[in-house]
């Protein structure tokens, strides 16, 4: 990596990967579980690996010009990965969110330049669709990068996410446990890692209040990020082994044991990933093997969200440590 970067985005991927410790051993892990940090891209998410390689994709097609304005559904991360590559390149963006997403994705995509426009939270990613199709058939010049089909986003976990893990587990890596909304991630890397290690088990994680991958019915949910209404054309059955729903509730106890015990701040989807790699890290026959999560963004996205509404903004009491002079006690 050069000393001195031209542009931020030359910084993205090469995100490490952490060794769970005091975390592991309060959930009865047995086997090693190693977190592949993403939130340590620049902005602050596995998208930003995902959003550099839509534009360059659309570039490469001749689909952008110097007027073109693009147009992304997101809920959130994806959005803010692309308003970051889209104002290094001096590019129109326009996110269409749903408008449960948290304030600080909003003002952070606006911050870099880009406009946002919401839909109704029930209407949830379908929702977004299709507004902006709407929006394409009235803004010239306009294209979709459709992160939801569009072959450049698992392409890049295979190019980057997967040859990582390998590179730094020196291919000892045995599961590899990942949340699926686009389903990018995940293909990505299991398409990079199986051929190298064909026993490697891909886990993918789905909110238990919406368990559209395994057949269940959509539902409302808060692991944002994970978890469409949908199932997208990207997702590929063959390469997944096994899926586990998580609920919120498992999410934010794993937050709070990372960030107090270990120092890591996940967000919400990462703590949900984390908590089914943990599930699988006590299986019996998992005992000794090694478990890579992927976890895509840190906490600071959801502080204001519900899940962690009750983060007192309150000065606090801290009598109890304060030491009593000699003489005194």
């Amino acid at each position: 990596m050069p000393k001195i970067l031209n542009r931020l985005t030359e910084w993205i991927g090469n995100t490490p990967l952490v060794r769970l410790q005091e975390t592991a051993q309060q959930y009865g892990a047995i086997a090693e579980v190693l977190l592949k940090l993403e939130y340590l891209n620049p902005l602050g998410s596995v998208k930003d690996r995902t959003a550099l390689s839509l534009i360059q994709s659309a570039r490469s097609q001749g689909l952008i010009t110097a007027g073109t304005t693009l147009i992304e559904p997101t809920t959130g991360n994806t959005g803010i990965g692309l308003a970051f590559a889209a104002a290094a390149e001096q590019l129109r963006l326009i996110l269409v969110m749903p408008d449960r997403v948290s304030a600080e994705r909003i003002r952070l995509a606006k911050l870099l330049g880009a406009k946002v426009v919401l839909t109704p939270a029930a209407e949830a990613m379908l929702g977004c669709i299709a507004k902006a199709q709407a929006l394409q058939q009235q803004i010239p010049d306009s294209v979709i990068l459709q992160q939801f089909q569009n072959p450049a986003n698992p392409s890049i976990h295979q190019a980057t996410t997967g040859p990582e893990i390998w590179r730094d587990t020196d291919g000892e890596v045995d599961i590899v446990v990942a949340g699926v909304g686009t389903g990018g991630t995940l293909m990505g890397i299991s398409r990079y890692l199986k051929p190298l290690r064909p026993r490697l088990q891909s886990i993918a994680v789905q909110p238990a209040r919406s368990p559209v991958l395994s057949g269940g019915a959509a539902g409302s949910h808060q692991l944002t990020g994970m978890g469409p209404n949908f199932v997208s054309p990207l997702v590929d059955r063959s390469l997944i082994d096994e899926i586990l729903s998580a609920y919120e509730e498992d999410a934010i106890a794993v937050i709070r044991t990372c960030a107090a015990r270990e120092g890591i701040p996940l967000g919400v989807s990462s703590g949900a990933i984390v908590w089914a790699a943990l599930q699988v890290a006590k299986r019996p026959e998992n005992a000794g093997k090694r478990i890579v999560a992927v976890c895509p963004s840190g906490s600071e996205r959801y502080l204001s969200s519900t899940l962690l509404a009750d983060i007192s903004l309150e000065s606090d009491d801290v009598s109890d440590w304060v030491a009593i002079p000699q003489g005194q006690a």
